[in-house]
């Protein structure tokens, strides 16, 4: 019965760090409701979660089995696509937007693509140590609740 409740453990981080990344943005920018799933800044869910599956992992099953391997795996997918290939995606665009704009054609046709699709390198460590420290301060509320 505990275990189903470690399930939830990344779920539970991405959504607080999704959270955490709303506040910090309307803070900055004014609150808009589509800033909740904006990509991209401070800190990154997407790193959160990861590394709260590898934790989540390793303790339910420990680092030795092939759960955890496969969920470091993953991980490292999902953090790789977070900082490297969205950046990729960004450069893109703002490659494609200044093309737009000095062929001066219609925006109502072309509009502008978004130039921040990414993440920082801090964004991600922030992220990492978010759900790190996360997914330990909840494994152990539920032993202790449990």
């Amino acid at each position: 019965m505990e275990n189903i409740l470690f399930v939830f453990i990344p779920l539970i981080v991405g959504g607080i760090a999704q959270i955490t990344k709303f506040i910090i943005f309307c803070s900055k920018h004014g609150f808009n409701w589509n800033y909740f799933m904006t990509h991209g800044h401070m800190p990154s869910a997407h790193s959160a979660f990861a590394v709260s599956l590898v934790v989540t992992v390793s303790y339910l099953e420990g680092v030795t089995s092939a759960a955890f391997v496969i969920a470091l795996a993953l991980s490292l997918i999902i953090i790789d696509d977070a900082v490297r290939l969205r950046m990729y995606l960004g450069d893109q665009g703002r490659y494609l937007n200044m093309l737009i704009q000095s062929l001066e054609l219609d925006p109502k046709k072309y509009p502008r693509l978004k130039e921040r699709v990414g993440h920082r390198v801090p964004e991600v460590i922030v992220g990492l140590i978010y759900g790190m420290i996360l997914s330990i301060g909840l494994i152990w509320i539920i032993e202790k609740i449990c």
